[in-house]
């Protein structure tokens, strides 16, 4: 199937725009959490604070504070 049929895949469909310098070092250490440490929220609130990638206001991550941040980047 050529990719201009219908359906195909646009595994950025849902961009709004190109992701910006803080997006890609989140998904990238998310990207790490995920195989290095788990799934559950709380390993990747852990993972995330451990290794220093801070929220949007410069706070260590909470359980709230990262749903809020994946709600708002539409994840």
């Amino acid at each position: 199937m050529t990719p201009d049929a219908w359906p195909y895949l646009d595994i950025h469909q849902s961009r709004t725009h190109r992701p910006t310098p803080y997006e890609r070092r989140l998904a990238a250490t998310l990207e790490e959490i995920f195989t290095h440490d788990g799934h559950q929220l709380a390993d990747i609130v852990g993972g995330l604070n451990t290794r220093q990638v801070h929220a949007p206001d410069g706070a260590p991550w909470t359980e709230d504070t990262f749903r809020a941040e994946m709600h708002r980047l539409g994840a």
